[in-house]
């Protein structure tokens, strides 16, 4: 699924009317019809509006007109001046007086205390104050219709976005509908990927109003979310005749004295998530240990040069950096490894974290690097705040991985995929999830996505829509959910998934 910012949007429905002559009205009533089809009519017999002069505003009158031929009890209040509406907006406002309905222009106290009760009496409040041009913020007779919205309502419906919110950037302008359902038209907004956008957004309906494919494409940024249809897209059934040498080998570097836990949980991953041959590769000191554990993966000491080189050769994914200690040795393989390699190699954890200061590295890289850092190693490879990072997600990770030429998995709510052109942001998992060796896990499943064929960046967004999926399955019934309840969920997921 398509997201875009308000620049987008804004070109989208300027080319539709300009260059190929849909106009302005055809699109708003084709909007009012997906906002009726969004609304509990059995249910709901009385409704009030709240219209800006702007083609938002425009967006509620058509939607008022339909559900009084619908036989509802409506009632729409204007903020703003009648003289400075929109065209489409003044069209829609003029059928819906010739009609005869009643439209209160909201300039008094007294016009306040209407609306309130108009809001207290209604089954459904619909906010069609202000759309996706909110640049500033929400002053005067706007925040005070704003907070009589949100205080007075049963129930509360956006069209678009929630008034008061920017739709770029998800921020509250001073005061903002806190809404139940939003129904934004054509795209999905930039806005609501942000932390706090789903308090004001309530459920989010995409719907489509006519806008033809090309004209999308045309101007669309190459900004996407990760969905069902794209994980069965390129995670596909398995040949019947196939067998393991068909689904990769797998070579991981993880593990230390002290965390022997984030190689299991590595390994293990690589392992349920379809791979065909998968070695790990530790100290010797802690190779007992593992090789006790992994009864379906082999194991080799970091000792065995010999043999390291023999699987560095015939690896079709490299992972490397779980529990191994940002140290100078952890250094010593990721830098050989980069070096010599002629597979794509996964980079986590301390592998991530001794780059900091190594950044070249990367530069140098001759082969397909994903990286997955979690927001304190994004703040360490880069320099920026971990505040500064969380508020420009999306920017700081295509710059990052424009200027490395790699594929950046920033994780987080709402992780973020990127090869600096592409962006996917991905829609699976919850705070049930937020316990040690997830990203250990997350690894693991990218890694054997990748051994198995598909691309780096594809396995990096198909791995975290399980890795998340699996997660939100399993918190239906727990409270909390750790790395082992997701590895003991892959195998059955992918099915599902599939199908």
């Amino acid at each position: 699924m398509k997201f875009a910012s308000s620049d987008v949007i804004r070109s989208i429905d300027r080319y539709c009317i300009d260059k190929i002559g849909i106009s302005e009205l055809i699109l708003m009533e084709n909007a009012a019809l997906k906002i009726i089809k969004n609304i509990d009519l059995k249910n709901n017999k009385s409704f009030t509006i709240i219209c800006g002069s702007g083609n938002n505003g425009g967006d509620g009158l058509a939607v008022g007109r339909h559900l009084v031929a619908l036989g509802k009890d409506v009632k729409v209040f204007l903020v703003g001046t009648i003289d400075k509406m929109s065209e489409s907006c003044k069209a829609n406002y003029t059928i819906l007086k010739n009609i005869g309905v009643k439209i209160i222009n909201v300039v008094s106290s007294e016009d306040i205390e209407l609306l309130k009760n108009a809001v207290i009496d209604s089954n459904i409040t619909i906010d069609a104050l202000l759309g996706t041009g909110i640049t500033r913020e929400v002053k005067g007779m706007h925040t005070l219709v704003i907070s009589v919205i949100n205080e007075n309502s049963n129930y509360i419906l956006a069209i678009d976005v929630p008034s008061g919110l920017d739709s770029n950037n998800g921020y509250k302008m001073g005061n903002c509908v806190v809404s139940n359902k939003t129904v934004t038209l054509g795209l999905y907004k930039s806005g609501f990927l942000n932390y706090d956008s789903e308090k004001y957004t309530g459920q989010v309906i995409v719907e489509k109003i006519g806008i033809p494919k090309f004209v999308e494409d045309k101007y669309h940024e190459g900004n996407f979310i990760a969905d069902r249809d794209m994980f069965k897209k390129y995670v596909l059934p398995r040949n019947k005749y196939s067998h393991k040498g068909d689904y990769g080998r797998v070579l991981i570097f993880a593990g230390s004295k002290n965390y022997t836990g984030a190689a299991y949980i590595c390994t293990e991953a690589v392992v349920k998530s379809g791979a065909g041959l998968i070695t790990l590769c530790c100290e010797e000191d802690i190779l007992p240990i593992l090789k006790s554990k992994l009864v379906e993966a082999m194991t080799i000491s970091n000792k065995d040069s010999e043999g390291i080189d023999k699987l560095l050769n015939n690896s079709n994914c490299i992972a490397v950096g779980p529990g191994m200690g940002n140290n100078v040795n952890t250094l010593k393989v990721v830098e050989s490894i980069l070096k010599i390699v002629h597979c794509p190699v996964v980079l986590d954890a301390d592998a991530i974290n001794v780059l900091s200061n190594n950044l070249i590295l990367l530069k140098n890289a001759k082969v397909p690097v994903v990286l997955t850092p979690h927001l304190g190693e994004m703040a360490r490879l880069t320099g920026f705040s971990i505040d500064y990072i969380k508020e420009n997600k999306m920017e700081v990770a295509r710059d990052f991985a424009k200027d490395y030429n790699i594929i950046l998995l920033l994780k987080g709510y709402n992780t973020i995929i990127t090869d600096g052109n592409i962006t996917v942001v991905n829609s699976t998992g919850n705070s049930s999830m937020a316990s040690g060796g997830m990203g250990d896990c997350l690894t693991g499943i990218i890694t054997s996505f990748i051994a198995q064929g598909q691309k780096p960046m594809t396995a990096a967004i198909t791995g975290a829509f399980l890795h998340g999926y699996c997660g939100e399955i399993l918190s239906r019934e727990m409270f909390n959910v750790s790395a082992t309840d997701i590895l003991n969920k892959i195998p059955y997921m992918i099915k599902e998934l599939q199908n």
